[in-house]
Formats: structure tokens, C-alpha cells, sequence
């Protein structure tokens, strides 16, 4: 597991190279300052988690802000845009 922040988890992640790793920090470090923003509050957590299938990637995410627990799982070929997807979804339902 891999923590940004103390408050956002990647679980799963560490099996990235360190190109992709920097990627998935910036898209994620991006969502939550824009999350953040939207409620006028911190985060008080954000985890995401990587699913690796034979010809997809995963993301479970799980967002905790006041008292509202929001989830979104996304599924494509490829990672960044699986991400983008499943952080995109977090901040439309906030």
C-alpha cells in the first residue's frame, strides 16, 4: 500500500513501474485537490484499488467525506484511463 497525503491509500499499486506510478499519483493527487475544492472541506479519505485481470484493469475506489461514504469500480484495457474514470465518477456523485 502506498499512501499520499495520509489520507489517500493505493493498494495494489506497488507492482507499477515507477513511470506509471508517478502518472497515477498526478491523475489522483488532481481529483482529490478538485474533490476537495467542490466540498470546501479536506478529504477524509480516499482509497483506490488495483484489480489486475488477464486484459483489464480494475479500480475499486472508496471516497469518505463528512459523513457520506461514496464507492465507483471501473474496468478498462487500460489503466489511466480505468482511473480516470473511476476518480471522474467520485467527484460527479460529491
Amino acid at each position: 500500500m502506498i499512501e499520499l497525503g495520509g489520507n489517500i491509500k493505493l493498494i495494489g499499486f506497488n507492482e507499477l513501474d515507477s513511470g506509471s506510478l508517478i502518472v497515477v499519483k498526478k491523475i489522483t493527487g488532481n481529483y482529490a485537490r478538485k474533490i476537495s475544492e467542490k466540498i470546501n472541506s479536506n478529504l477524509d479519505e480516499l482509497s483506490l484499488e488495483l484489480k489486475n485481470s488477464d486484459a483489464q484493469k480494475g479500480i475499486n475506489s472508496n471516497l469518505k467525506v463528512k459523513d457520506k461514504t461514496i464507492n465507483a469500480e471501473v474496468t478498462d484495457v487500460n489503466l489511466f484511463y480505468a482511473l480516470d474514470k473511476a476518480l471522474s465518477k467520485l467527484l460527479k456523485e460529491v
